[in-house]
C-alpha cells in the first residue's frame, strides 16, 4: 500500500476517532460525523446539555427498550443528554434522554421525521448518502429543539431552506467515494496496464 493511501486511511480513521458526540458503527461517514461533531460541540456549550448520535450495527432484540440496549454505551454518554439511536439492521430509531423528562420538552416526531424520510426514500442516492444525509438533519433538528428548551440559537445546525447544506454534504460524500475509488481500484489497475505493455 502507497503512503498516499495510508494518509487518507489514517485521515478517515481520525476523523472517526476523535469523535465526541458520535458512537459510530462504520454506519456515518467521516464528512458527516464532522457535521454532527462541530454542532454538538455548540450545542453543549452553549446549553450545557449533550447531544448524541448513536448507531450500531448490532440488533436490538424484540422486547428489549433502547435503554436496556444503550447501557453497554453508558460510559460514553454524560448526562443530561438527548440521543437519537440508529440500529438499521433492526429496523429501528428512537430518541431517548437522560433524564427522561427532557423528552416531554421536544418535538420526537419532527426529529425521527428527517431521519425517515430521507433513508426510507426511493431514488437513486446510495445507502450511505441516505444515512448521512438524514441523520445530519435529524441530529441537527434535534440541536435546535434542545437550543429552544434554553431560549438559545445555534449557528452550526441546518436551517430549515438550509437544504444546500444537505447537498455540499452529499456532494462531499461522493466526492469523497470517487477518490477512493481512484486510489485503489482505477490508479492500480492503471499501474497495471502500464506493466505489461
Amino acid at each position: 500500500m502507497s503512503r498516499t493511501r495510508y494518509l487518507i486511511l489514517a485521515l478517515l480513521f481520525s476523523l472517526t476517532l476523535n469523535a465526541q458526540y458520535l458512537i459510530n458503527d462504520h454506519i456515518v461517514s467521516p464528512k458527516a460525523a464532522d457535521f454532527i461533531e462541530k454542532i454538538g460541540s455548540e450545542l453543549k456549550d452553549k446549553t450545557n446539555i449533550n447531544g448524541y448520535l448513536v448507531t450500531t450495527n448490532s440488533k436490538i432484540k424484540r422486547g428489549i427498550s433502547v435503554y436496556d440496549f444503550i447501557k453497554s454505551y453508558e460510559s460514553s454518554l454524560k448526562e443530561p443528554f438527548v440521543a437519537i439511536v440508529f440500529a438499521p439492521n433492526s429496523k429501528r430509531i428512537h430518541v431517548i434522554a437522560k433524564p427522561r423528562d427532557l423528552l416531554k420538552k421536544i418535538d420526537k416526531d419532527a426529529i425521527l421525521d428527517y431521519a425517515i424520510k430521507v433513508i426510507a426514500s426511493k431514488d437513486s442516492n446510495s445507502l450511505q448518502s441516505k444515512y448521512d444525509v438524514g441523520l445530519v438533519q435529524s441530529y441537527s433538528e434535534m440541536a435546535d429543539e434542545i437550543a429552544s428548551i434554553k431560549g438559545v440559537e445555534l449557528k452550526s445546525t441546518i436551517k430549515e431552506g438550509g437544504s444546500w447544506v444537505l447537498k455540499i454534504v452529499n456532494t462531499l460524500i461522493v466526492l469523497g467515494s470517487i477518490v477512493v475509488i481512484w486510489i485503489f481500484f482505477i490508479q492500480p489497475f492503471i499501474r497495471k496496464l502500464k506493466t505489461k505493455s
